[in-house]
């Protein structure tokens, strides 16, 4: 059975990878996961300088899943690439490095320093505040995704996936936008904004207010929104939100996604992305699947 697949000219083992920001830079979960079974490693948002995140408390859990507001907290690209880049190459999987900051200007600055660093793909997270415009997402506007993917595309020299998030009112008009702007793939769904309220001491539970829902409740809205833009757009897409298990993942390939990307699971269960390609190889096998890529958009009434 062939498991690999192709993103954008980039071969992967399999197709699966993990959800940026839950799983460190790979050093973090080593010891429970073999780095060289992964696809790709997906490395948390790194920006220009370091960041120090949100005050906390920065995490609660919700019915179905858990609320994040840590604020992309980093150490700087400077620091990344000196330990975190050389620590990825020493396991065969793929680096993605997923790029975060406050302006196109700051984003640029990321990807051209890593221009000539050993990473293989680079993902862009336009849900970042975009402070320039007062305070709305880059990922929110149309046009502004179309703009700094371009501005993105300046600077790369690896494939870029613009990462999209579902706080919008309709998120094929997003991803077009990022396709016209020349992006490579795309990646969603990232988190949906929710609020929890502790009403014994009637206090907002997250410091921040508000943070990013993520878990098993978001998966089938992630599943629909993967579907839409695999209808919508000709570049591959790489699908998240929710994925517990090898039949989420699956679910969410038959939608159209290319590949899968595991988030908040790695925190419930640090061993379940080996048990998701086994239990996509498994499904493979019962269904005599002769290659994963049979499975992108296999979905039918």
């Amino acid at each position: 059975m062939d498991m690999s697949v192709n993103i954008a000219g980039v071969t992967w083992k399999n197709p699966v990878t993990v959800a940026s920001g839950t799983f460190g830079s790979g050093a973090e979960y080593s010891e429970f996961v073999d780095l060289n079974k992964l696809g790709a490693v997906t490395t948390k948002g790194v920006a220009l300088t370091p960041w120090q995140g949100n005050a906390t408390p920065r995490v609660a859990e919700v019915y179905g899943g858990m609320l994040n507001a840590v604020g992309l907290q980093n150490p700087g690209i400077d620091l990344f690439c000196e330990r975190d880049i050389p620590y990825l190459k020493k396991f065969d999987t793929k680096i993605i490095v997923n790029v975060c900051g406050h302006s196109v200007e700051e984003y640029a600055g990321v990807v051209e320093r890593l221009s000539d660093e050993p990473a293989d793909m680079l993902e862009i997270n336009i849900s970042c505040p975009n402070v320039k415009e007062g305070g709305i997402a880059f990922g929110q506007d149309p046009k502004a995704v179309e703009a700094v993917t371009k501005e993105m595309k300046r600077y790369a020299k690896q494939p870029v996936i613009m990462k999209l998030s579902p706080n919008v009112t309709d998120i094929t008009e997003i991803a077009r936008a990022a396709e016209a702007g020349g992006a490579d793939a795309l990646s969603l769904i990232n988190t949906i904004t929710g609020m929890k309220i502790d009403i014994h001491r009637r206090t907002f539970v997250l410091a921040n207010k508000t943070g990013g829902m993520s878990g098993p409740a978001i998966h089938p809205v992630a599943v629909r929104m993967v579907y839409e833009c695999a209808q919508t757009v000709g570049i591959p897409i790489i699908g998240m939100g929710g994925i517990m298990n090898a039949e989420d993942a699956i679910e969410m390939l038959l939608a159209g996604a290319s590949a899968v990307s595991v988030g908040t699971a790695n925190f419930t269960d640090p061993y379940v992305t080996e048990k998701i390609i086994c239990g996509i190889r498994s499904y493979m096998e019962k269904y005599r699947i002769s290659a994963v890529r049979e499975l992108v958009g296999a979905a039918k009434n």
